[in-house]
């Protein structure tokens, strides 16, 4: 019997400003915590003076979350998602405000 193929996923993080993706390989029994793993031992623990959230952010697949015990497929998108600053629906609600308040 022949050994199971790797599989290639790429990790992905971004600030407001830039994108970071680093390409792991993979055994194929893989899931999404060892791809975070090989994608940390690449990346170390902060870029350009950023601190990567390695263990605090949530985590998914294509935008869809998923836990990092889930498994992983040959050509995943990993993604590391930041907290957002605020609420968009509260800023939505915000802006709402401020603009009939000018209107009156």
């Amino acid at each position: 019997m022949s050994e199971p193929q790797p599989k290639h996923c790429v990790v992905a993080w971004a600030t407001r400003t830039r994108q970071y993706l680093w390409p792991v390989e993979l055994p194929a029994d893989a899931s999404i915590a060892a791809a975070l793993a090989a994608a940390r031992a690449h990346a170390g623990e902060s870029v350009h003076g950023q601190q990567i959230p390695w263990d605090s952010a949530a985590v998914g697949i294509f935008g869809a979350p998923r836990r990092r015990s889930d498994p992983c497929v040959e050509g995943d998108r990993i993604e590391l998602y930041r907290a957002l600053e605020r609420d968009p629906r509260l800023r939505r609600r915000e802006q709402v405000e401020r603009e009939r308040r000018r209107a009156r």
